[in-house]
C-alpha cells in the first residue's frame, strides 16, 4: 500500500480510502511518501486492518507523523461535538502511540526488501523499495519499487524547483515501467517569467504596502511545509529590506510551532538551504491558540502565518480571517494552493467587493480586506511533471491526487506527447492491471 490518507475537506466514512475494496488481500507493506494529512491521516486505521503489514518511512517522515496524528485525534474529539461526527475519533492516543512504535525508519536511496532488510543490489526477483528525495516537505520521497526486473515509481508529491528551505528532488532517470504521477497542479499554467525570487520580492512589496496602509496581514499555510518556508522568507526580509528591517511581530499556530521545532532539530542533518537557519530561535514567532487567536490585537505591522492552509471551519486561519475580512485596512496573502470548494478558495475567487461564509455557522461577511495571490507551491508545475514524464517514457502512467480539470489537462497532454505510453486516470476501488 502506498500512503494512506484522509480526505482534508470531508469527514467521518467519506474522509476515508477505500479500505474496503483491498479487505481480503494480504497487505506486506505499508510505503509512506510523506507526512501531510491527506498522505498519513487514516495510517493507524490500515495497521489495525493489516496487523502483519510492515510500514515503512524516512525518519523525519515519523518524526513528524507521530505530532500530527495525535493531533488529528484532538481535532476529530471536537469535531465530534461541533458537528455532531459519531464515529470520531476514528483511532485514538493510545492507538496512535502502538502504530508509531511499529514503524520502521529508511534512508534515502537504499534499495530495502518488505521484510525490511537492504537488498543486494543484484536481486531482480524479490520485491523492493527505495526512497528518493521529493524536494516536497521535510522527510518527502518518491517510491521506487522493483520485482521481476519491473519497476514501477510513485512519486508521491513532488517539487522539481528549490523552494526557500527544501532543495529540489532527486529523482531516477533509469528505465521505469509504470509512473504513478501527481497532478495538483495541471489545472495552473506556470506564469511567464516567473522566479522564486521575483515572487519573494513582490511579497516583500506587498507587506510593505500593508504594513503602510496600518493594517496586519493573514498569511493561511499549512502546518507541515508552508510554515516554514514562509518563516524562511520573512525571515529574509527582515535582514534584506529596507523598509521591513527590525523585528516585525510573527504569529504562528501551536501545531505550526512544534512542526517547525523537528525543522531546526534536523536542519543539520536534512538536504536543505539555509542549513544554520533556527526558525525558533532567529525569528522567535509568538503562538497563538484556540482561545488568544480570538483576542489578539489586530494591530498594524503584524504578520500571522496560521494554518490551515485551506482555511477550514474552526481552524486558526478561519477564525482570524472573518475577525480582518471587513477591515480595508488588513489583508489576506495566499502562498500556495487552495481547494476551489474549500473556505479559502471561495474567499480567494470571491476576492474584495464580494461576499463569503467563511464558517457555515455564521452569516455571510462582505469582503472588504485586500487579497493577493503569490505563487510559492511546494507541487511541481505541469510543465516539469510533463518533462520528467518525457525523460522516463515508461510504459504505463497513473495519474492521481489532482483536482478533475488538473488530471484532464495532463492526461490529454501526456496522450498527445508520449504516443507509445498508455495514460491511466483510475477510478476509486476499480482494480487496473499494470
Amino acid at each position: 500500500m502506498l500512503d494512506c490518507g484522509m480526505h482534508p475537506k470531508n469527514t467521518g466514512e467519506d474522509a476515508l480510502p477505500h479500505l474496503k475494496a483491498i479487505a481480503f488481500r494480504a497487505i506486506d507493506a505499508i510505503l509512506i511518501s510523506h507526512a501531510h494529512q491527506d498522505h498519513i491521516g487514516t495510517l493507524p486505521l490500515a495497521m489495525r486492518r493489516f496487523p502483519g503489514a510492515r510500514v515503512f518511512m524516512t525518519e523525519a517522515t515519523a518524526d513528524i507523523s507521530s505530532v500530527l496524528l495525535h493531533n488529528s485525534v484532538n481535532v476529530m474529539t471536537r469535531q465530534r461535538e461541533e458537528i455532531g461526527e459519531g464515529s470520531y475519533p476514528l483511532f485514538t492516543h493510545r492507538e496512535t502511540d502502538r502504530a508509531s512504535e511499529r514503524w520502521r525508519w529508511c534512508p534515502v536511496r537504499q534499495r530495502i526488501s518488505i521484510a525490511g532488510e537492504r537488498a543486494p543490489q543484484r536481486e531482480r526477483n524479490a520485491l523492493t523499495f527505495e526512497f528518493f528525495e521529493a524536494g516536497h516537505v521535510l522527510g518527502s520521497t518518491g517510491i521506487l519499487l522493483r520485482a521481476g526486473g519491473e519497476t514501477v515509481f510513485y512519486t508521491g508529491d513532488v517539487n522539481f524547483d528549490d523552494q526557500t528551505i527544501m532543495e529540489a528532488a532527486i529523482f531516477p532517470e533509469e528505465k521505469i515501467d509504470v509512473l504513478v504521477m501527481e497532478c495538483t497542479r495541471g489545472d495552473h499554467a506556470k506564469s511567464v517569467g516567473w522566479t522564486r525570487a521575483g515572487e519573494e520580492r513582490r511579497l516583500a512589496e506587498a507587506l510593505e504596502d500593508a504594513f503602510a496602509r496600518g493594517g496586519c496581514v493573514l498569511v493561511p499555510v499549512f502546518a507541515l511545509g508552508k510554515t516554514q518556508e514562509t518563516l524562511a522568507m520573512l525571515y529574509k526580509f527582515r535582514r534584506e529590506s529596507r523598509k521591513l528591517s527590525g523585528e516585525f511581530p510573527i504569529y504562528i499556530g501551536g501545531l505550526s510551532s512544534k512542526m517547525t521545532d523537528i525543522y531546526d532539530r534536523r536542519a543539520r542533518m536534512t538536504r536543505r538551504q539555509l542549513p544554520r537557519l533556527q526558525l525558533i530561535r532567529d525569528i522567535a514567532p509568538f503562538i497563538l491558540n484556540d482561545e488568544t487567536v480570538r483576542d489578539a490585537p489586530l494591530r498594524a505591522g503584524r504578520v500571522y502565518v496560521l494554518s490551515s492552509g485551506m482555511m477550514i471551519p474552526k481552524t486558526l486561519s478561519n477564525v482570524f480571517a472573518r475577525r480582518l475580512i471587513e477591515n480595508p485596512q488588513h489583508s489576506i496573502f495566499f502562498v500556495g494552493y487552495a481547494n476551489p470548494e474549500s473556505p479559502a478558495g471561495v474567499l480567494r475567487d470571491a476576492g474584495t467587493g464580494g461576499e463569503v461564509a467563511l464558517d457555515p455557522d455564521k452569516p455571510p461577511q462582505p469582503i472588504r480586506c485586500n487579497i493577493e495571490q503569490f505563487q510559492f507551491s511546494a507541487h511541481a508545475t505541469r510543465e516539469t511533471l510533463i518533462e520528467y514524464a518525457k525523460k522516463l517514457s515508461p510504459r504505463k502512467i497513473v495519474l492521481v491526487h489532482g483536482d478533475p480539470p488538473a488530471v484532464e489537462w495532463m492526461r490529454a497532454q501526456l496522450a498527445a506527447q508520449l504516443p507509445g505510453t498508455e495514460v491511466i486516470v483510475p477510478a476509486p476501488g476499480v482494480e487496473v492491471e499494470l
